[in-house]
């Protein structure tokens, strides 16, 4: 996740790493589902990494001869995603126990809701650090300048989560008081 919050100052490295995290996670959840009869128990985790690795070295170099300009923006970002643990998380949890289409419908929800979530991070980061949206001037000036730095990130993921378990406090409590 640390890569992720560093690299989402815009909405448009959000979307980018989101889609290169989308790419992988999909990707990686079909090959493990179609060969998980042939893993052994004791070496799962090492082979999801090495799938996730194969994955992330295709999108690294699709993106280097394809996008150079969005490769030179993400630069090692990309190779990191293999160290995100949600992807590794799926793998063990959804992938190794179900059928190949279902892997590709939950990698592709994974992949979407972290896309999700690196565009909405990058909107506020651009928005409020810099005062722009796509690189379109929007505000006329720089709001505030610490959201455009890397601890920003942090803190607005802290604060997107305060929002979201609010929301499900108060789901909760009215499904509590119709049953």
């Amino acid at each position: 996740m640390c890569p992720a919050v560093g690299i989402s100052t815009t909405v448009m490295n959000g979307l980018m790493l989101g889609t290169a995290v989308l790419f992988v996670q999909v990707c990686s959840s079909c090959t493990i589902a179609a060969i998980k009869n042939y893993i052994h128990p004791r070496i799962r985790i090492p082979t999801y990494t090495l799938t996730i690795a194969t994955w992330v070295t295709v999108i690294d170099l699709v993106l280097s001869a394809y996008a150079p300009e969005a490769y030179k923006a993400m630069g090692i970002f990309i190779k990191l995603i293999v160290a995100f643990a949600i992807i590794t998380m799926r793998l063990e949890v959804f992938a190794c126990k179900n059928t190949v289409a279902m892997s590709f419908w939950d990698g592709l929800g994974m992949g979407l809701g972290f896309m999700f979530g690196m565009v909405t991070l990058g909107f506020i980061r651009e928005l409020l650090g810099m005062g722009t949206l796509l690189g379109h001037n929007v505000l006329g000036f720089r709001p505030l300048l610490f959201f455009a730095l890397p601890l920003a990130g942090f803190f607005c993921v802290g604060f997107m989560m305060a929002i979201f378990n609010y929301v499900e406090l108060v789901f909760n409590r009215r499904k509590k008081r119709r049953g």
